[in-house]
């Protein structure tokens, strides 16, 4: 596949998304920006939030996942623990959101707790967002550059620019309403992608003479699930399983981008029969992108194909350099776009938002179409700076990148909603800043030093449940003692 056919299809596929964006824009205001004019119906934001939750990582990183052999389909165990998580948002979270009427989720900790709160609040979202979107970008931007870009002599920096200043042509003026419906389309590509990938892959590996598809990928060596053997890895089911609840808790429920989704349904129950339903569509999704992954291997060791040193690289390497067929690319191509940027757009979008509504107070401004337009290139170029510090530094697969940043940035916030939450105590407002602070410095500490301090212990998934009961530890010790006043 020459790197000017996909060339061609990226331009073609940027173009349906301008033509989206441009029919379900007209009128826009800030309402319709930031919520959507609460108009989405249930089933088109659960559909779109599947390619959102998925990005670009699942799409490559798990399938590459599968090789290594103390993970293979470990982690299923992770996904299961999302589908605990995702009950909690929807029955948990979701209610409170709804009740409170807010815009910007970080509302509820000003009201809670004060301002304080709410601004670190925001800063632990914007951190987490801007890593997770920056990571996200940084996966698919790679394979672009690697299959098309180095082939026109383009540098990685025009690559990104490009990629980042085309997310911002077809969202700086309609945001989430727009969103709603470009996510839509490409979580269509993105499952079509994977399913004749899949079809595609079975042919060629004839599982006629093995006994069959799934008997042959558990054979395979690839397709452990449930690891319970040792206790003190990363990837025992404990810290897969727990760790998977706080994240899901995390990265979609206290995250302004993917409530913010939930939060354009017409009411709550809308919302909930989203996030449920999505839910349970996303454990399938995953086991058969880990299925994928098996395939790939399978496939590679057939047809003598070298591995490439960062299994990240293996799906687009089978997809656009072996001798499946052309339509297997050009599906690839069409999915791994549309899984990166269903992801990117929608994090550029309520990065806006949190920084004019938590930070600028702007949300109901006359002059505030002009502020959200000035922040929307802000935030892009924000992007763009992340991704480049992140290409130079980091080395690890994509996916455990994002699950390590995660434990970091979304503790703090798990443990500052969930004191709000289970306890009436009030907080000695001059050190809740210092109280948030503290827990991501002594976990990156103790991680650091797990197996030396716990003889051989390592954190793995379970870093986010670490910082998040050090967070409520230390808003505990600063709680002043008083009940809060049920009126």
């Amino acid at each position: 596949m020459t790197p000017i056919f996909i060339f061609s299809i990226l331009i073609g596929y940027f173009l349906v998304l301008i033509g989206i964006s441009y029919f379900t824009s007209r009128g826009a205001d800030n309402d319709s920006f930031y919520l959507g004019n609460k108009q989405s119906p249930w089933y088109l934001v659960a559909f779109g939030m599947i390619g959102a939750s998925l990005s670009g990582i699942t799409f490559i990183s798990i399938p590459g996942w599968v090789g290594e052999s103390a993970k293979q389909f470990g982690y299923m165990q992770m996904v299961f623990g999302y589908l605990v998580g995702y009950m909690v948002i929807a029955y948990v979270l979701l209610p409170l959101y709804y009740k409170m009427n807010v815009t910007s989720i970080y509302t509820y900790l000003a009201k809670r707790f004060g301002v304080e709160a709410h601004k670190i609040g925001a800063v632990y979202f914007l951190l987490s967002r801007i890593t997770g979107a920056s990571i996200r970008l940084l996966l698919v931007a790679n394979v672009l550059q690697e299959f098309v870009f180095n082939d026109f002599g383009i540098p990685f920096a025009v690559t990104l620019l490009i990629s980042i200043l085309l997310i911002w042509v077809y969202t700086y003026k309609g945001g989430i309403k727009t969103i709603i419906w470009t996510d839509t389309l490409q979580t269509l590509f993105m499952l079509l992608s994977l399913g004749f990938t899949f079809w595609f892959l079975s042919k060629e590996l004839d599982f006629s003479q093995s006994g069959g598809m799934v008997q042959t990928i558990a054979d395979s060596g690839y397709s452990k699930i449930f690891f319970f053997d040792d206790w003190k890895s990363g990837a025992h089911f404990s810290k897969m399983f727990l760790g998977g609840i706080f994240i899901a808790i995390g990265m979609t429920g206290l995250d302004q981008d993917m409530m913010q989704k939930n939060l354009s349904c017409k009411n709550l129950k809308a919302a909930q029969t989203n996030m449920v339903s999505f839910s349970i569509v996303l454990v399938f999704i995953n086991l058969i992108f880990l299925a994928l992954g098996a395939l790939l291997y399978l496939y590679a060791a057939k047809e003598g194909i070298v591995v490439p040193e960062k299994s990240d690289l293996l799906f687009p390497e089978i997809a656009l350099n072996s001798n499946l067929p052309i339509g297997v690319g050009v599906l690839f191509l069409l999915g791994l776009i549309a899984a990166a940027y269903s992801s990117a757009d929608s994090a550029l979008t309520s990065l806006t938002t949190s920084v004019c509504v938590d930070f600028l107070d702007t949300e109901d401004a006359k002059v505030s179409k002009k502020k959200r337009m000035t922040i929307h290139i802000i935030m892009s170029v924000v992007l763009f700076l992340t991704v480049l510090i992140l290409n130079a530094t980091l080395d690890e697969s994509a996916i455990w990148q994002l699950i390590r940043l995660a434990g970091f940035t979304y503790g703090p916030l798990i443990g500052l909603f969930f004191f709000g939450i289970l306890t009436k105590y009030k907080l000695r407002k001059q050190l809740i800043v210092l109280a948030c602070l503290i827990p991501p410095v002594l976990s990156y500490f103790i991680d650091k030093n797990s197996v030396e301090l716990f003889n051989g212990f390592k954190f793995g998934g379970s870093l986010i449940i670490l910082n998040a009961i050090i967070t409520f530890l230390c808003l505990f010790l600063i709680s002043d003692g008083k009940v809060e006043s049920k009126n």
